[in-house]
């Protein structure tokens, strides 16, 4: 018999908010955590702009001398992690070890690390390259820290699907408390990938908004005018764990994990299945393994990135597995405010889905302005909506077409 989980606790870190209370009530408040770039000299880029976290300062978590050793996107996770942690009321020394586990998400890793070591080498040669720079640039970073830093020695491996990792990661990490392999697990995804290379890189691919005058308003996800995703960084970390074990040591809980599904486009590297066929696959998936019907979902947090291509195929895919239900769910992008965080979009998505469960709540898509004939379900425009959150469904889309949903809801008591 597959085993329940639940989620108890929470953490991020973004360019709106570095706290979960805060940054729920600032995006409900419609605010936005875009701006000009700050991390670096963006004078000859085409995009200026983004939701870099520019007055980082982990000191309160992270020892002077150890953050050295640590790539952006690892700070992040262990400062989220921290939160989660905190918030869940653990304390790893009562645990059992090797019952507790870290699965995390990142679509890119230690970008700066690379670039900085890239250009010692060309400018002083080989020897000059830091020792660290293969611990700090490697995907499993931030996992590993976690793990050291609170003696887990349990499934503990890092998930890189693009844009759709954490999202992945938080299906494996349920999965492995579903199937005893685990009592507790951290999981969620982290990303900084705001440096001169990545913004370029996006860049020059024709990804990202040009809306360099209006920066506030550049995320406009569903939008008939949209032009573009806008990057930004951050981490969002759960703690996921078995519902007797919360239960025993009398743990808040938030909601329950109740479905994961998972598929591929087979299509192209970059560009979304424009009839969403592997989208809807995922999302159906997802629903079977939660035991949800369509007709009592309630509210999804779209990935909604503010392309043309894939604001379109998600809402195709949201079609053609919820029928005319679709037109009765809350849809929103809270990207719209947050900009996209690629590897660590699906962590904090799950911090905020399970908010709108917890609290009744459907957050909103901010500058839905110009409604587009082909985005025509309710994307709570601009304004948060209050109802009954029974179930909410949480996407993640990546290049290399991976597609990841996972399905919350409110802890039931239907069975023990």
């Amino acid at each position: 018999m597959k085993r329940r989980v639940v989620v108890t606790g929470l953490g991020v870190v973004s360019s709106l908010s570095q706290k979960v209370d805060d940054l729920w009530n600032r995006l409900l408040a419609g605010e936005s955590g875009i701006h000009p770039l700050r991390l670096f000299d963006t004078t000859n880029f085409k995009v200026k702009f983004g939701g870099d976290i520019y007055d980082w300062d982990p000191i309160a978590y992270v020892e002077k001398k150890e953050l050295k050793r640590l790539d952006r996107f690892t700070q992040f996770a262990l400062v989220a992690g921290a939160d989660a942690v905190t918030d869940a009321g653990l304390d790893f020394s009562r645990e059992d070890s090797f019952r507790c586990g870290v699965i995390l998400g990142s679509g890119i890793g230690g970008l700066q690390e690379i670039e900085d070591q890239v250009g010692r080498l060309i400018e002083k040669g080989p020897d000059r390259v830091s020792a660290l720079t293969i611990p700090k640039l490697m995907l499993n970073a931030a996992g590993g820290n976690l793990s050291i830093r609170y003696g887990i020695r349990g499934p503990n491996y890092t998930v890189a699907t693009a844009c759709a990792s954490a999202t992945n990661a938080l299906g494996d990490a349920f999965k492995s408390i579903q199937y005893d392999e685990a009592d507790i697990m951290l999981t969620g995804g982290t990303e900084a990938a705001i440096t001169p290379m990545g913004v370029s890189g996006f860049q020059n691919m024709k990804a990202l908004s040009l809306r360099n005058d209006e920066p506030a308003r550049a995320s406009r996800p569903f939008d008939l005018d949209r032009d573009g995703f806008v990057m930004s960084e951050g981490a969002g970390i759960l703690v996921l764990e078995e519902l007797a074990h919360a239960k025993a040591r009398g743990a808040k809980i938030y909601g329950e994990v109740l479905g994961f599904g998972a598929s591929g486009d087979a299509g192209h590297i970059t560009s979304p299945d424009e009839q969403g066929l592997g989208a809807a696959r995922a999302m159906q998936r997802a629903l079977q393994d939660a035991e949800v019907n369509p007709a009592e979902m309630d509210y999804i947090n779209a990935h909604g990135t503010s392309t043309p291509l894939g604001d379109k195929a998600e809402t195709q895919a949201m079609k053609r597995v919820y029928g005319e239900h679709a037109y009765r769910l809350n849809v929103s992008s809270t990207k719209s405010s947050l900009g996209h965080s690629l590897g660590a979009s699906g962590g904090m998505e799950a911090v905020l889905t399970l908010l709108a469960v917890a609290r009744n709540v459907c957050p909103p898509t901010i500058n839905l302005e110009t409604p587009d004939p082909d985005c025509d379900l309710n994307y709570t425009p601009n304004t948060p909506q209050e109802r009954t959150v029974r179930y909410a469904m949480s996407n993640s889309f990546g290049f290399g077409g991976h597609n990841a949903s996972a399905v919350f809801g409110k802890l039931r008591h239907d069975s023990a």
